[in-house]
């Protein structure tokens, strides 16, 4: 296949905090004059987030996997108004789930996109095996056969985070099956393991993941997501994530979690941007540092990790075609810290026709926090 129109960068300008992420208890503290959320406040939520209230009716796929069979959970939500007969498919990250895309699917369904936005096995509303070899490749087998069920041949593919690494190897794996590719903050920009950050086992992070409790979540979320803000609507995404630590399938959500962090920590997929044949965006909040692991890198090191601004133009120029679109203001999560603006953007990058503009001279990355692991 030959190779996209070559790069172009929209640079957005835009006004407010920005972001972070990891849950581990000590991750982090309230910011000052915010208080802590009291432990009696935890949620808690069924190994499937039974008692979580979607935005949307969940469905659920049942197949087999590794010899077993498994549920994944999805919202399929139909476009509003005039369809365009478009269909966009949402991947959330690591510490998200799809209700989190809420804002998202509310702009691509009011545009006349059907939206189908499902839970990866491992997370959320699907299920959680014990024994379960994850790597992305697999993870992006459970949802080709997903939109195989669902008779979807070809979709927009938008992935955010752990999801933006995922929605990278989809489409290396089913090029075929992408029309669109938008990937927003995703993890994996870097390979950390090769740059020197040392490797923990799965069972030294699941010990981790045990302490998570939904104060470590509000601190990390309010330092790392909002630079220190808090707004009321964001304490759903504490509460959704905390009820399932504190639920009773806490123990295998754990392990599942410590498996999914290895994952993306030993499965690199920057190596590969050159083989992305599908047309691209990226989407860049320009405040995120994130980067797995980097407590366990030299203080150098550390410095020198997570440096979205830079990844994020050094995946543009990889990602033949691409075009790279960046939030100046805005940090890992911009359709949770600022939908409204994200899904402009989100929805003016969609436009098949949309205007490119010549690339920007890359300029040096602010000073900010040390990079955190994400999830």
């Amino acid at each position: 296949m030959p190779h996209l129109p070559v790069l172009s960068l929209i640079r957005l300008s835009v006004g407010a905090a920005a972001l972070g992420l990891t849950v581990s208890a000590g991750a982090a503290t309230p910011a000052p004059g915010t208080a802590a959320v009291a432990a009696d406040a935890a949620p808690s939520y069924g190994p499937q987030l039974e008692g979580f209230d979607y935005p949307h009716p969940q469905q659920r796929f049942r197949f087999s996997s590794q010899q077993q069979t498994l549920e994944m959970a999805y919202m399929d939500v139909a476009p509003k108004g005039r369809p365009n007969g478009r269909t966009a498919v949402l991947l959330h990250g690591k510490n998200f789930c799809g209700a989190t895309w809420e804002t998202t699917i509310a702009a691509l369904t009011g545009a006349g996109y059907r939206v189908i936005a499902p839970d990866q096995i491992g997370f959320c509303a699907s299920s959680k095996p014990r024994g379960y070899q994850f790597s992305f490749q697999q993870l992006a087998a459970n949802t080709h056969a997903l939109l195989q069920s669902l008779k979807i041949t070809r979709a927009t593919i938008i992935g955010h985070s752990i999801g933006g690494m995922l929605s990278l190897r989809y489409a290396l794996q089913y090029p075929q099956s992408v029309e669109q590719l938008v990937v927003v903050n995703p993890i994996g920009l870097e390979d950390w393991q090769a740059l020197g950050v040392p490797y923990a086992s799965v069972d030294t992070l699941y010990q981790q993941e045990l302490k998570a409790s939904v104060e470590s979540i509000k601190a990390y979320q309010q330092r790392y997501y909002y630079h220190g803000n808090w707004k009321p609507e964001y304490g759903r995404w504490v509460s959704m994530l905390a009820g399932l630590y504190n639920g009773p399938g806490r123990d295998t959500f754990a392990w599942n979690q410590a498996q999914t962090s290895e994952m993306m920590f030993t499965q690199p997929v920057v190596h590969e941007l050159d083989r992305i044949r599908v047309p691209t965006t990226l989407i860049i909040g320009q405040k995120d540092r994130t980067a797995p692991g980097a407590a366990r890198a030299t203080p150098e090191l550390q410095r020198q990790l997570g440096d979205y601004p830079t990844l994020g133009r050094r995946a543009a120029q990889a990602i033949p075609g691409s075009r790279l679109v960046e939030l100046p203001e805005r940090g890992h999560s911009p359709q949770v810290e600022a939908p409204e603006e994200f899904n402009a953007a989100l929805l003016r990058s969609l436009q098949p026709a949309a205007t490119a503009t010549a690339p920007a001279t890359p300029t040096a990355a602010p000073s900010s926090p040390s990079p955190r692991s994400p999830s």
